[in-house]
């Protein structure tokens, strides 16, 4: 079976560039061993913050305008507490001259709507469950066998198969990966006191505690720390649970009821040497994996999608999307994108874990600094909407 383009896998990124693509009549093949399932009444653990770029971008392809507007909150205000009293950075999208920070929206309904926005499009051809076996490059095309007995052929096969990305490895695309020794621990609660539209956030010595608003009297929290304490977090029953999570934020939100079970999973990062090869381009977690304090992996992930659309589809009729010109255009034009957030993300990390009175006399000094420097303020905030 022949296509302009394979994308496998068919999470949020992978399925939204199936999408883009898709509506501009090119022949995709989208590849995914999970399909999503239906949704449900229940919240999603599993929550992510999605910038205005970003949210332009689903709504460029009519996806952000499925999502149900009553399951998705924007964020108006952001207080970040440093791990010293007094330490405090505010961000307002008001004082910005923006109309939201970001909006949090449930990962299971964004990926139910990117999947029935793709499978309704006909020339978009889901395999779905369906596991990669072989890739070949060819001169002018790569082949790549299913172990159902497809073989699809195309000019193009993306990556968007995640951090242990097959299409990376078999590609021959190298990757630096290490673990921060933590796990980022999720679960959403009821609040005793409205959120108003505030995501907070906590750099404390045991790891980086957020709370992110949900719509009604609901927030989600993300808690990044040591392994021991995520286990030791997990393991308390729910009541103790959410008075630890109500303590370490400093009763921001008064009173926390727990309304979904706490998960864990661990964080890593992860950068490929190229994103790019003969045939074969990554986007996502497969080309790149950053810390979720910042809750820009997402957002780094939706903006590969759209720049390699954008260069796919600078020229119609479309004649090669796998030419290696264009490729090499994809890559240099996400590059400092990457890098920038790499080295944000990595810097805090660093900063808030180093031990002893200087190193937090320094960064909560830093952080006290920049929300007395408006101009600053305002452009970091720029930058993180996109």
């Amino acid at each position: 079976m022949d296509f302009d383009v394979v994308i496998v896998g068919a999470g949020l990124v992978g399925a939204s560039l199936a999408v883009a693509l898709g509506q501009r009549k090119l022949a995709i093949a989208l590849v995914e061993p999970s399909p999503p399932g239906a949704v449900t009444p229940d919240w999603d653990s599993r929550i992510y913050a999605i910038s205005p770029a970003s949210q332009a971008f689903l709504a460029s392809l009519g996806v952000w305008q499925a999502l149900d507007a009553r399951r998705v909150q924007p964020v108006e205000r952001m207080a970040v507490f440093g791990d010293r009293p007094g330490a405090r950075l505010d961000f307002s999208a008001y004082q910005s001259g923006v109309a939201t920070l970001a909006h949090i929206a449930e990962g299971a309904r964004i990926a139910r709507a990117l999947w029935d926005a793709a499978t309704s499009l006909a020339g978009v051809r889901t395999f779905a469950p369906a596991r990669c076996e072989r890739l070949a490059i060819e001169e002018r095309r790569a082949v790549l066998a299913l172990a159902g007995g497809e073989t699809l052929r195309a000019p193009l096969v993306v990556g968007a198969d995640g951090a242990q990305s097959w299409v990376r490895r078999t590609a021959g695309l190298t990757a630096r990966a290490a673990s921060y020794g933590q796990l980022g621990v999720v679960a959403n609660f009821a609040l005793e006191r409205p959120h108003r539209a505030t995501a907070f956030q906590w750099f404390r010595t045991d790891g980086v505690l957020a709370y992110l608003p949900l719509p009604g009297e609901r927030m989600s929290i993300v808690w990044s720390t040591a392994a021991d304490h995520a286990r030791e977090l997990l393991a308390l029953a729910a009541g103790a649970f959410a008075a630890r999570v109500a303590a370490a934020g400093e009763a921001a939100l008064g009173g926390l009821a727990l309304i979904t079970p706490p998960q864990a999973f661990p964080l890593q990062r992860l950068v490929a040497e190229r994103t790019v090869a003969p045939r074969v381009a990554l986007i996502g977690d497969a080309a790149h994996v950053v810390h979720p304090l910042a809750g820009q992996g997402v957002n780094l992930g939706f903006g590969d999608a759209q720049a390699l659309a954008e260069v796919l589809l600078a020229r119609e009729p479309v004649r090669d999307c796998g030419d290696r010109l264009l490729l090499r255009r994809y890559e240099r034009s996400r590059a400092g994108a990457i890098l920038a957030m790499r080295t944000a993300t990595d810097g805090l990390a660093m900063l808030f874990g180093l031990p002893g009175a200087t190193a937090a006399q320094i960064r909560n000094a830093g952080l006290n600094l920049t929300d007395r420097l408006v101009v600053l303020k305002n452009l970091l905030v720029r930058h993180a909407i996109g």
